[in-house]
């Protein structure tokens, strides 16, 4: 197991003033690879995302989703209206090298923590900011949260079936996204100011992270007369491909298909219907309806296993469906070592996830639970002399 002083970001001290998903998200994956993350909150509540339940499973006083999210981190508690704690943070700032926040725009420079404020008193700092829309514009003061920057980042009409309207994706996808391209950037500052000696301040939103995350289908949209894409009416899975690409229910489950020649297939599955398609690549793509529900019925006859036993040998690409079940009992899996037991010395223990980035063949493991509101206050004052 790689110790936490041998990581590339050990020695580095984040503070995030951050809440809910996104920001916490990009200081998580960096805390993952060694950073120490001082998580700022309001003394008493704390993170909104402390009571922002997925279900009615509550762990320590705090829900599942903010374990998820912070653990690892360590706690202090700062009243941002209170002059002396506003000076015993600015203190902090100048020992820091991260700052994070994701505030709603006008806040952070009201409260005097903005980027220009923070750089006067540590030009080193790499400072970055998560905002909705942007900094600017008419979406500036709407609400920055994952479903509505869905609605307005077109990726809801890539889901579904076409007749479905548009279907949002059951993750917060806006703010995962925006975590990550935050933390890529907010690397790349650290990278910069070891050349340079100075910092700066990576910014980016839940909209643009969400028009990125589209980039391949957008790039199609842009040059293709702006045609906007149209999605298969039976077993839609991607709206810019050919059957048989998609999801289809055997006897015991379901399989997936995705790019395989229709002749090929033909040829595999024994189906006679497919013949009027195989010379013909183009229909692949207009016929691809009438295509999917020949390819259903004939998987509906058999089982999975039987399925793959014909398509895998054959190097189809192909593989059967799993719930979270059948993943966490499957080798593979378990292979990966993904998930951990992280724990607090109140006796609250959370079963959660793992870095996705291994280090030296070897994958980092944090086993602190997310803190309590404040629990390391007076330690970090007095470390820091504050």
């Amino acid at each position: 197991m790689t110790a936490t002083q041998d990581l590339p970001l050990s020695g580095l001290v984040v503070l995030d003033m951050s809440q809910f998903l996104s920001g916490p998200y990009a200081t998580l994956r960096l805390q993952d690879l060694g950073a120490r993350v001082i998580k700022i909150e309001r003394p008493g509540a704390g993170d909104l995302s402390r009571t922002l339940y997925l279900s009615d499973t509550e762990i320590g006083g705090d829900s599942t989703i903010f374990h998820a999210i912070n653990r690892g981190k360590e706690s202090l508690a700062v009243n941002l209206k209170d002059e002396r704690d506003i000076a015993r943070l600015k203190q902090l700032i100048k020992r820091a090298d991260v700052l994070v926040q994701n505030f709603r725009p006008g806040v952070i420079e009201r409260l005097g923590l903005d980027y220009e404020a923070v750089r006067a008193i540590n030009p080193r700092i790499v400072y970055g900011s998560i905002s909705g829309y942007g900094e600017d514009g008419p979406w500036v003061k709407r609400p920055g949260q994952d479903l509505l920057a869905q609605a307005r980042s077109g990726v809801m009409w890539l889901n579904g079936d076409d007749g479905d309207g548009p279907v949002p994706f059951g993750l917060a996808i806006g703010d995962m996204f925006a975590g990550a391209d935050l933390a890529q950037g907010i690397l790349a500052g650290l990278v910069r100011r070891g050349v340079t000696g100075e910092g700066c301040h990576v910014q980016t939103s839940l909209l643009e992270a969400l028009v990125d995350f589209q980039f391949e289908v957008l790039t199609t949209y842009l040059n293709d007369g702006r045609r906007m894409p149209k999605r298969s009416g039976f077993r839609s899975a991607h709206a810019y491909l050919s059957a048989p690409y998609g999801v289809y229910e055997a006897k015991d489950g379901f399989i997936a298909i995705a790019m395989t020649p229709i002749p090929r297939l033909r040829e595999l599955m024994g189906l006679e219907a497919l013949d009027p398609y195989c010379d013909d690549p183009a229909s692949w793509f207009t016929k691809r309806d009438e295509i999917k529900r020949l390819v259903a019925g004939a998987i509906a006859e058999r089982s999975v296993g039987e399925w793959l036993a014909v398509f895998e040998p054959a190097d189809v690409w192909c593989s059967p469906v799993l719930d979270w079940d059948d993943l966490m009992e499957s080798e593979g899996f378990a292979m990966l070592d993904m998930l951990q037991t992280v724990e607090r010395e109140d006796d609250v223990t959370i079963r959660t996830t793992r870095s996705p980035i291994r280090v030296n063949g070897e994958r980092p493991k944090i086993a602190r639970a997310a803190p309590r509101v404040g629990e390391h206050t007076d330690a970090i004052f007095a470390e820091f002399g504050l």
